[in-house]
């Protein structure tokens, strides 16, 4: 944290429109970091100001929403589940919303097309959400894309706050505390509980006062600027999906157990197997068979289903179903031609970090010293290392630096990368500095 605490905003100073809850009194500001800033200790919140809204899942229900927000004011708060762990797909199940002046609203999108016409009506609200990059694809999917965006973790990284969690950002800024025991729940399962409803509502009820807080801590360490680079970087490429990785099977857990190629082209066809299932039933692919059945299976090969059975992982009846599908996924590697077994993909960019002092000794010797630098300046800024440069781009700079070293050109090659000004302006010059021979 900073020399200086954080701001509790006081939820008292809410804008019009948005009546907060029944507050304990403000205290003086500011005040000692990590201390409560209630006198008697965080207020559980634990229903919304205005009561749970039912999931609204029809055209003229949106439409109504549309117009209510429309007619808002200010920031708009959004989050939106997902069934992370339960679905193939990372659509959203729910999505949440709240406005002064239009209060909260859930939208369940299954059974609508998209919302596009709510996108139009708060186009030009900057949209309040927590840890946005997570969310940001999923709400592409259903046509809502922000103009103006305020993220209030990557905000809680940037001003220097150890724990960046919604919860625990509500308590030590706000007073209260948020319950997170749904986080992990089953979001496309129908019909949704009154319990996870308000979970959902309370989500966004108050986000908006937290951006609020979060805002004025940045103007206070002078870090506005800072965020709002950021924050133009997640509405530029935060939508857009994950980049497929090539051979995604070789991220199997356990896969560093499994020896010989052949042994991994049995890991290959199990993976692919299981991931056409998974997507054909729309279910997380461990749900389909665990990673650990198909290590346990790329080793020991078997060859018959009463051997496969018998391997941890194989026991649950809807895997049973299966053994045939997995026995063909076996005997296929089992039938490759040496040539077409997997070989150990080209290194794109450097190599991985441990081994650089066996292969250039120099170029390791780079690397700490630009690590170093990295540690020093975000330490002086209050600032997480991997927030003030990504690790990927320290590693390619000091494994592959400019021919002519110089501010310029280190600046030049990090923005290649997708640094933003400024920070390339906290550290271009003394990576400069450590990249020439000492």
């Amino acid at each position: 944290m900073t020399d200086e605490p954080p701001l509790r905003r006081r939820a008292a100073q809410r804008r019009a429109g948005d009546e907060p809850h029944s507050l304990p009194a403000p205290a003086p500001e500011p005040e000692t970091v990590g201390h409560d800033p209630t006198p008697g200790g965080p207020v559980p919140l634990l229903a919304p100001r205005d009561g749970t809204p039912g999931p609204v899942q029809t055209s003229d229900g949106l439409a109504g929403i549309v117009a209510r927000f429309a007619a808002g004011t200010g920031p708009v708060a959004i989050d939106a589940e997902r069934a992370s762990g339960y679905r193939y797909s990372q659509r959203a199940y729910l999505v949440q919303l709240r406005r002064a002046g239009a209060g909260t609203a859930l939208i369940d999108p299954l059974p609508l097309n998209d919302l596009c016409a709510l996108n139009e009506a708060i186009a030009d609200a900057e949209w309040v959400l927590h840890a946005a990059s997570q969310d940001l694809p999923c709400l592409a999917e259903l046509g809502l894309r922000p103009q103006r965006l305020f993220d209030t973790e990557l905000a809680a990284r940037l001003a220097g706050f150890e724990r960046v969690g919604l919860a625990a950002l509500t308590e030590q800024l706000l007073g209260f505390t948020l319950e997170k025991h749904h986080s992990a729940a089953d979001w496309s399962s129908r019909p949704l509980p009154e319990s996870w409803l308000t979970y959902a509502a309370l989500d966004v009820e108050m986000l908006t006062d937290l951006r609020d807080a979060l805002a004025v801590e940045l103007e206070r360490q002078g870090k506005q600027d800072w965020a709002a680079e950021e924050f133009a970087a997640l509405i530029r490429w935060g939508a857009q999906p994950p980049r497929q990785r090539a051979d995604p099977w070789r991220r199997t857990s356990g896969i560093h157990r499994v020896r010989g190629a052949r042994a991994q082209a049995r890991v290959r066809a199990m993976w692919y197997a299981r991931d056409a299932i998974a997507a054909r039933r729309d279910s997380a692919p461990g749900r389909v068979l665990p990673d650990a059945a198909i290590i346990a299976a790329a080793e020991l090969d078997p060859r018959d289903e009463r051997t496969l059975l018998t391997l941890p992982g194989f026991g649950g009846r809807s895997v049973r179903r299966l053994a045939r599908t997995w026995l063909d996924a076996l005997n296929e590697a089992r039938e490759l031609p040496d040539s077409a077994l997997p070989v150990s993909p080209p290194i794109e960019g450097p190599p991985p970090p441990h081994r650089w002092a066996e292969r250039d000794p120099v170029a390791a010797a780079r690397l700490a010293r630009c690590r170093e630098v990295v540690t020093r300046i975000a330490a002086a800024h209050t600032l997480p290392p991997e927030n003030l440069i990504t690790p990927d781009s320290v590693r390619r700079l000091a494994w592959l630096p400019p021919e002519e070293i110089s501010t310029d050109t280190v600046a030049e090659t990090l923005r290649g990368y997708g640094a933003r000004s400024w920070q390339v302006g906290l550290i271009a010059d003394d990576l400069a500095l450590a990249l020439r021979e000492p």
